[in-house]
């Protein structure tokens, strides 16, 4: 089949395409993971801002009492609570940095 002279030759060529195919396969491998870790990292920012969407929406939609009310507080601490929302939604509303169609936190 192969003669002894022609061994030599056969061991250089197996040589010559492993050292060529090794650092393509190499690469392309660490490019597909590259694009992986990317896909992975998208897919993870878009599930974060839907909770805090999701998050924000309940918060928008409840009003002084059910915010203050979440906390914990003693009923004389709560009262003060629902105080400063209905102040800070009242200067939200002043500042105009909410539309008037939908206040800060509800009355």
């Amino acid at each position: 089949m192969f003669t002894l002279v022609d061994m030599p030759k056969l061991l250089a060529a197996l040589a010559v395409g492993i050292s060529v195919a090794g650092p393509v396969a190499y690469f392309q491998g660490k490019a597909h993971q590259r694009q992986a870790m990317a896909v992975e990292a998208l897919e993870s920012s878009v599930k974060i801002l839907r909770e805090k969407g999701e998050i924000d929406a309940q918060v928008s939609s409840a009003d002084a009492a059910d915010l203050c009310g979440s906390y914990g507080l003693p009923v004389d601490e709560e009262r003060e609570c629902v105080r400063r929302l209905q102040a800070a939604a009242a200067e939200a509303r002043d500042d105009r940095l909410h539309s008037s169609e939908r206040p800060a936190v509800r009355q």
